[in-house]
């Protein structure tokens, strides 16, 4: 059997100097984020975890793409005033950095918030055309992920919304991201998404990755199909600061083992944990890490 990895799904919390940050804004000196990002590979590379983020420590997971996108503004909130357009690589700098501090054996997963969050995250002033805006977004992250690839050795995709409001189009909206990649791709979608399942199992992502943890009825739902992708098993919580322990999670990790029948790929937090005390997120990725490790059937 292909060997499980324990990775991450986004953002990871590192603590910010915003004054240092104001003082250079204010002064027009270059921004480093280079410390921030170490700290956060740092304690995923300390917890044992094997395929790493840069933990998104920049912004938010869709100002990231917000900031760099031509057609968008960073007000009070995300405008589109302008068509969308990738004009320059927008994460590929912080993945090239994040190589640099990988140990042989560790792998890198490029993060994209998806064209849909991104639609709904945003003040739209100049589409009108809520499909429209989520096909041009489709389309800057579909030449970031070209570039991306080269870098990385996977490619995930951050689809919140999916789970409030998952539209007609979702499948070939993904498409248009992944299609031609060179490098295995993966669907995030936290949440409840019981309701919407088959509609997910329509996108041709290589893994999806859902909440089981604070959703274990998901379990009994995809009992119920059969599919090709394989799944990241979210197995700790990201919405509570309780850390569980490793026999815990190990027997969440062998209750999907007996749902999934050796389709379980990736076993991971069930979402970003920037919301929580850098202690307890690290924590949480060693009790997984340690809880994977005690598992005798894979």
């Amino acid at each position: 059997m292909k060997k499980v990895k324990t990775t991450v799904i986004g953002s990871y919390p590192v603590q910010i100097n915003n004054m240092e940050l104001m003082k250079k804004y204010f002064n027009q000196t270059e921004i480093s984020w280079e410390k921030y990002i170490k700290k956060a590979v740092e304690d995923m590379v300390n917890a044992g975890i094997d395929l790493i983020s840069d933990g998104q420590t920049r912004d938010p997971f869709v100002n990231i793409f917000f900031r760099k996108l031509k057609g968008c503004r960073i007000r009070d909130r995300a405008e589109v005033i302008d068509k969308i357009e990738h004009v320059e690589p927008i994460t590929v700098e912080d993945q090239k950095y994040v190589k640099t501090l990988l140990p042989p054996g560790k792998e890198l997963i490029g993060l994209l918030t998806g064209p849909y969050t991104l639609t709904k995250t945003c003040v739209d002033l100049f589409y009108n055309d809520e499909k429209q805006l989520a096909f041009d977004f489709a389309d800057a992250l579909r030449k970031e992920a070209k570039i991306l690839q080269k870098h990385v050795h996977m490619i995930g995709i951050d689809e919140p919304f999916f789970s409030i409001s998952i539209p007609e189009y979702a499948r070939e909206l993904i498409v248009k991201i992944i299609k031609g990649l060179s490098c295995p791709t993966r669907l995030h979608v936290c949440g409840d998404v019981s309701n919407i399942v088959p509609k997910l199992l329509e996108i041709p992502v290589d893994v999806l990755s859902h909440e089981f943890k604070a959703s274990p009825h998901l379990f009994n739902v995809f009992k119920d199909y059969s599919f090709k992708q394989h799944i990241c098993l979210g197995s700790v919580r990201s919405d509570d600061t309780r850390v569980e322990t490793a026999e815990e999670i190990k027997t969440h990790i062998e209750k999907g083992i007996e749902t999934f029948n050796g389709r379980i790929s990736q076993i991971s937090p069930d979402c970003g944990l920037r919301l929580l005390p850098r202690n307890v997120a690290f924590q949480k990725l060693k009790n997984l890490v340690k809880a994977k490790e005690a598992i005798t059937i894979w």
